[in-house]
């Protein structure tokens, strides 16, 4: 104790700390930045893996409460084929780092879009622990395994049942879900095998013999016969991915969008300038944009393309019913669609909505550009 007074606490060099902290990663996280566009597809397709859709499957027995878990599961492939969407989309992380493409990705983030498959599928469908593997669905034990590459997932020792592996094998021939997707191509499966040692890729050594083929990590790949033992959730090949906007724009109308290094603002407009018609998600926004704000610009967007003819519809206010009436796309919470309209007459068959006396449809090609109406906040066709 010196007996002089306590100074009061001063927290002053801490917010000043934190501001700065707070300003140095805005300004980075505000730097636009550009990427090539991607020279070789996202994975492989082998042959052997080519899958069907349509076609009758046996169910094996050791699978039928998986399979019956997704088909009674409301909206299952819905919500799967999202969560696969979300994994990726969030290791690009486009507002911050400006990539649209999956081979924009440094060798570490590749390296974990399987976990974030795995991590996403958790929380969407709310999967828990199991005792032994990731999963418990249906009351037993189930590994989640991703590839980018159909075919290339990779088993390891503790899946399946193997004497010469000794204390490193399985407890039981482990069940799997199996997840791939290609960006490139849109298009993703899901499928459930259960892992055994004939299953997996087996080589032929120096000496000429038979022996399992191991990788580095002492882990083994199915082999492509055991392609027929997959049991493909939802008819096998799906061909909708939700689309990558970005990755597959024509390559001269994604220039002019990210020809304004300067302004998100321009950027935003230009992007509703060369896509309409068709649902513009938030993670294309915030891509396009590289700003903490960049949603905002889409409101300011509106006003700017409004003089050019062009109308941003949202999930709110009139808009809902606008774009039924145009027989367009409705957009749900996070997109939006843009479309020029064009007044025509009442003889004219496109569909069309009326606003104070006068039709707008979604204009052709060749029809003048004239100022959209302003949408009222509510709107009876």
């Amino acid at each position: 104790m010196t007996g002089e007074p306590e100074l009061p606490f001063d927290d002053r060099p801490v917010a000043a700390t934190q501001d700065s902290r707070a300003q140095a990663l805005r300004r980075r996280r505000n730097t636009f930045r550009t990427h090539p566009v991607p020279s070789e597809p996202m994975g492989r397709m082998p042959r052997g893996w080519i899958l069907g859709s349509g076609f009758e499957q046996y169910v094996p027995p050791s699978l039928k409460s998986f399979v019956d878990w997704f088909d009674n599961t409301p909206d299952a492939r819905e919500r799967f084929r999202w969560a696969l969407r979300d994994s990726l989309d969030e290791l690009l992380d486009g507002q911050r780092t400006g990539r649209w493409a999956y081979q924009h990705l440094s060798k570490t983030e590749k390296t974990y879009l399987g976990t974030a498959v795995e991590v996403n599928l958790t929380k969407e469908f709310e999967f828990r622990n199991g005792d032994h593997l990731d999963w418990q669905i249906a009351g037993r034990d189930i590994d989640c395994k991703f590839s980018k590459d159909l075919g290339g997932w990779e088993i390891p020792m503790e899946m399946y049942l193997c004497a010469d592996h000794g204390d490193r094998q399985g407890k039981a021939d482990h069940p799997a879900l199996l997840t791939w997707f290609d960006d490139t191509t849109s298009r993703w499966a899901a499928g459930l095998i259960t892992i055994t040692d004939e299953s997996l890729r087996w080589k032929t050594d120096d000496n000429g013999d038979t022996v399992r083929a191991y990788n580095r990590d002492n882990k083994r790949r199915l082999a492509e016969s055991s392609a027929e033992a997959v049991y493909w959730l939802w008819d096998g090949l799906q061909t909708d991915l939700p689309r990558n906007l970005l990755l597959h724009l024509n390559a001269d109308a994604r220039g002019r969008v990210f020809s304004f290094p300067s302004s998100g603002q321009k950027r935003v407009d230009q992007l509703f300038r060369e896509v309409q018609g068709q649902i513009v998600g938030r993670q294309t926004v915030l891509t396009v944009g590289q700003q903490d704000d960049a949603p905002k610009r889409v409101r300011d967007a509106r006003l700017h393309l409004r003089q050019e003819g062009i109308v941003v519809l949202g999930h709110q206010d009139s808009h809902p019913t606008v774009a039924t009436s145009l027989g367009l796309p409705v957009p749900v919470k996070g997109e939006w669609i843009a479309v020029r309209l064009a007044p025509v007459s009442e003889t004219d068959g496109r569909p069309s909505f009326t606003l104070e006396g006068q039709r707008w449809a979604v204009a052709h090609f060749d029809e003048p550009s004239v100022e959209a109406p302003d949408l009222p906040k509510k709107f009876t066709p």
